[in-house]
């Protein structure tokens, strides 16, 4: 937000000072058009400026009509909301009510609709959404240092979630907040704004690999949670819960490895043959632990598929940073 008001100083300055060289009437309206343009991606830029402009252009149409038709007085602007308003939103261009609404004022503080007094509105216009225009293009900060910075609070939860999972297993009545759960929550879903953001600010369209990671990560959040619901019923040691603990030690590593290997996936297929081999529960606790380490297992392998079919398979070349 502090480079946006940087830009959006810059923006106005220039558009107003383009509009006294010019001898443009009223130049503090190019720089009023000028701060209503500017937007925070490039792509949200040009659209946002597209819709303004038309809205304008539109509202100045209107306006005209009106005001030939039936004169210059206070409520015949709220004749104009009237009917402008609910088109524009039907058409697409509702981002440029505002927009459209502070020209069609400046028109009515003219008292007159001439060929002058809409010339002028219309280089106001090109003037200040000019501008903005083009502070938009020009630059746009770098998301790249705070994804790796959200990716590595989201990797670093998911590790302790998988680590306090195995003890848990290991130990039923050890207690944890789930502190980390929240904290990789907020990391994945801020991150996938600030991915969107990114992508926005390309000029080129292309599919951007930080979207995908933190979508992927998303998906994979949903299994942990129902990871954790699974590990909370089991109130007692039982051999096969020490089996899938390992497993969660190893994922506390794999969740920042930067390809999926597999390994974890084999390893929990031969578990999931060895349990079919184990002998039938012998008593009506046990069952409904074992019950919840079946789940627990078919979650985690759900989480597992998600990682093999976003990851990168592990290769001399390959440098992906979908995890």
């Amino acid at each position: 937000m502090g480079f946006r008001v940087i830009k959006t100083a810059a923006a106005t300055l220039t558009a107003i000072y383009t509009a006294l060289l010019l001898g443009i009437d009223n130049p503090l309206g190019a720089g009023l058009l000028a701060i209503l343009g500017v937007e925070t991606t490039r792509w949200r830029g040009l659209r946002t400026v597209f819709a303004r402009f038309m809205a304008s252009v539109f509202g100045l149409l209107l306006a005209s009509i009106l005001f030939e038709a039936i004169g210059f007085h206070y409520w015949v602007l709220s004749l104009y909301i009237l009917i402008s308003y609910p088109l524009l939103s039907r058409v697409g261009l509702k981002d440029g009510i505002i927009t459209g609404s502070v020209i069609v004022f400046h028109l009515f503080a003219r008292g007159e609709v001439a060929m002058h007094s809409i010339g002028t509105e219309l280089a106001l216009l090109f003037i200040g959404l000019g501008w903005a225009t083009v502070f938009n293009l020009i630059y746009m900060p770098k998301e790249k240092k705070t994804l790796e910075k959200l990716r590595e609070v989201a990797e670093e939860g998911f590790s302790t979630i998988f680590r306090e999972l195995a003890t848990h297993l290991r130990d039923p009545d050890s207690i944890w907040d789930g502190e980390e759960l929240l904290r990789s929550t907020k990391a994945i879903e801020e991150g996938i704004e600030v991915a969107g953001r990114a992508r926005e600010n390309r000029l080129i369209p292309q599919n951007e690999p930080w979207l995908l990671y933190f979508h992927m990560r998303r998906g994979q959040l949903d299994s942990v949670q129902l990871m954790m619901e699974s590990v909370a019923f089991v109130s007692r040691r039982v051999p096969q819960a020490e089996l899938i603990a390992a497993l969660f030690d190893r994922l506390t590593e794999d969740v920042k490895s930067e390809f999926y290997e597999g390994e974890t996936e084999r390893r929990l297929s031969d578990l999931e043959g060895s349990f079919r081999g184990m002998p039938l529960p012998a008593s009506r606790d046990e069952f409904e632990t074992r019950s919840a380490l079946f789940h627990l297992t078919r979650e985690l392998r759900r989480y597992l598929s998600i990682a093999s079919r976003e990851k990168k398979r592990k290769s001399p070349s390959a440098t992906s940073i979908i995890q």
